[in-house]
């Protein structure tokens, strides 16, 4: 099952257990309204954008945006100053924020596993390849920039 191995994927599965909590497990539980519909819309949006960025720097510099694949350049530019993962951040920010729209506030706990699981199943084994491919500038760039913020 090799398409599952995509981020977009895991994504999804975790917003249909967020919006699976808040249909029918609400438990009468909530956020409190408004402040979370506006927090909400602002990390959903904010997420969009840093992921909108980073799929700018890749098209920019012609490498590769698949996870499994080797990348033909590092990208320390743009957004990858400051977070050398700005499109999962995005996933994050984008889980967090529909998760406080939806008002599933025991789905709170699905942002630690999903950072976590993306950090297993992408990031370490991207991270792993850049450092044998780009080995001192890899370096240089992990010394500089945050895995995440």
């Amino acid at each position: 099952m090799k398409w599952i191995d995509l981020p977009p994927v895991w994504l999804l599965a975790f917003l249909v257990l967020a919006w699976v909590q808040t249909t029918w497990y609400p438990m009468g539980l909530s956020f409190g309204g408004v402040w979370a519909d506006f927090l909400g819309g602002l990390l959903v949006g904010g997420g969009l954008v840093l992921m909108a960025m980073a799929f700018a720097e890749f098209r920019r510099h012609r490498t590769t945006v698949i996870p499994h694949r080797d990348a033909d350049r590092l990208i320390q530019s743009g957004i990858f100053k400051h977070s050398r993962n700005p499109i999962y951040l995005g996933d994050a920010l984008v889980l967090a924020g529909l998760i406080l729209r939806w008002d599933a506030v025991l789905a709170l706990p699905l942002i630690p596993v999903f950072v976590w699981t993306i950090e297993k199943r992408f990031i370490l084994g991207e991270e792993d390849r850049l450092r044998r491919k780009f080995r001192a500038d890899f370096a240089r760039y992990c010394q500089k920039t945050r895995r995440w913020v």
